[in-house]
């Protein structure tokens, strides 16, 4: 039977492993955790995509209207 001083012990183990192998990982699921994200209204996920668009055609060293990056 495990007590409760050894089970925190494997927790805090565990969580220790899990920091050592990708500690940019265990931050970001730790800010997750404690700020979850509001979810995106359909307006701002149609926004969204056509940036994402926009920025894909920029990195690809294409031309992009003045009159898309001004809307």
């Amino acid at each position: 039977m495990i007590s409760s001083l050894q089970r925190l012990m494997v927790e805090w183990y565990d969580s220790q492993k899990r920091l050592s192998r990708n500690p940019r990982k265990s931050l970001l699921e730790r800010i997750e955790k404690t700020n979850p994200r509001r979810t995106l209204t359909s307006e701002e996920t149609k926004r969204l995509s056509k940036l994402e668009a926009i920025a894909d055609k920029l990195k690809r060293g294409e031309n992009v209207q003045n009159r898309q990056l001004q809307t």
